[in-house]
């Protein structure tokens, strides 16, 4: 039977297109051989057709050549992807036994509405070892949770019904883990339910952030770990007795820089910075956070993200007396987490505002614990003069009387600086006024509960 061939694009295309192409018109070699080799019912196995050779400079060539990918799990990385790019290479599974009306069992996948074909892990199954049960049960080596194809591709099963078989779960691929192989570049996800993390970014620099001598000592800790930490660990032999992560804890009074903070250290060290959603993480399907968070804690793993726990407190308050089964998948849920921490090869950082909310038990795990205070007057003169280098102010502004009289940290700045810009634009002037400040201030301080 006919499989739907793929036009390979044109050389002047990108090298990431074409290494996709290529991978998709053999799969669709290998339905057609498999169907073909299926229906004739011989009984030697089959020989598949020989995967094409990776294209250099590709996205899909580096992954293969890091992730040391073999012609099994190249195959099943292809299978996932054809049902984002290119379904109907999938058509021919549709089709039908006509001895009992109906699709053949040995096939996998699901009819979606659509009208699709979606794979399962067993149409994987097929399309390695054909009906031959012995084959079939070495080949479901590729799904283990530790095989690159999960830690470097991506590709796992979805989740199944009560009454469904392991093997007739859909195989799913982040679609932004397509889009880096189709354009090349790393995978940069977006927010989403499944992916409970956002990246964090900045347009301040490090010479922006206004905190005591000692905490930027510790911070300069960190920077120096992640800067030399291959030559401290294989150099120097510490490999045997350190693990690769660094852990840390922010904590302090909220506005304080914590965030920020946590944003300039990837600017610092070229490392994307991922917040992760604390919202999110408790998922009232079972099993559904543990997978959300294992794809934050993989690609983490993968491209050297640094992931930021904000209001960690409220994660980890969770960890209460068993009294109900709500009880007692929370506490698996934040073992877990603590797991993934503990396990994790990046900078891990925590934030909470109080640190007592953090048992002293894990408090000990954390290599680095930075207490951001409220600055004094001379710091926040320093956030004011920065805040407001561009902004035409009025003669009667005195930076450092505003500093001096009202005791705010550094995001209730921000705040009125961007209530006093708004205030001044209403009533026409060109520049910031003293009275604009001073509304301003005082309508952070009511917000606080304050009058001064």
């Amino acid at each position: 039977m006919a499989v739907p061939q793929l036009d390979l694009a044109e050389p002047q295309t990108s090298p990431h297109a074409r290494a996709i192409a290529a991978e998709l018109a053999w799969l669709g070699e290998v339905i057609e051989a498999r169907l073909k080799h299926f229906f004739a019912g011989q009984g030697t196995p089959l020989r598949l057709p020989p995967a094409p050779a990776p294209i250099t400079g590709s996205a899909l060539g580096a992954l293969i050549e890091a992730g040391s990918l073999t012609t099994e799990a190249r195959l099943v990385l292809a299978l996932a992807v054809a049902a984002h790019v290119n379904s109907a290479i999938l058509d021919p599974f549709f089709v039908r036994n006509k001895a009992i009306d109906r699709i053949f069992s040995q096939f996998g996948g699901i009819h979606v509405e659509t009208g699709a074909f979606q794979p399962t892990a067993e149409t994987a199954l097929f399309l390695l070892a054909g009906a031959e049960t012995t084959a079939r049960i070495t080949a479901m080596a590729v799904f283990d949770p530790d095989h690159p194809l999960r830690r470097r591709a991506g590709v796992m099963l979805g989740a199944v019904g009560t009454a469904g078989p392991t093997y007739g779960a859909v195989l799913t691929i982040p679609v932004h883990r397509v889009v880096a192989l189709c354009e090349g570049g790393a995978p940069k996800p977006d927010f989403a339910p499944n992916f409970p993390a956002q990246r964090l970014t900045t347009g301040l620099g490090w010479n922006d952030l206004v905190l005591p001598p000692d905490i930027q000592n510790s911070l300069g800790h960190i920077v120096a770990w992640l800067e030399n930490r291959e030559r401290i660990l294989g150099d120097w032999g510490l490999a045997r007795h350190l693990g690769h992560g660094f852990k840390a804890l922010f904590y302090g009074p909220p506005g304080t820089g914590k965030t920020l903070t946590a944003s300039l250290l990837g600017k610092r060290t070229g490392l994307d910075v991922y917040r992760i959603d604390l919202s999110m993480i408790v998922s009232k399907y079972i099993g559904e956070t543990e997978k959300n968070l294992g794809l934050v804690f993989d690609m983490a793993a993968e491209r050297e993200w640094i992931l930021f726990f904000d209001e960690a407190d409220a994660l980890f308050g969770a960890r209460t007396a068993t009294t109900n089964a709500h009880d007692r998948y929370a506490n698996q849920e934040v073992s877990y987490l603590l797991q993934r921490i503990e396990e994790c090869r990046s900078l891990v950082i925590l934030a909470t505002n109080l640190r007592s909310n953090i048992d002293d038990a894990f408090f000990r795990r954390f290599q680095m614990a930075i207490g951001f205070t409220r600055p004094d007057a001379a710091q926040r003169e320093r956030i004011w003069r920065g805040l407001m280098a561009q902004v035409p102010l009025a003669e009667d502004v005195d930076m450092t009387e505003l500093a001096r009289s009202h005791d705010l940290v550094g995001g209730a700045i921000i705040n009125v600086a961007r209530h006093a810009a708004i205030t001044a634009m209403r009533r026409g002037a060109a520049s910031i006024g003293v009275d604009d400040l001073r509304q301003a201030i005082a309508s952070e301080m009511r917000k606080e509960g304050r009058t001064s």
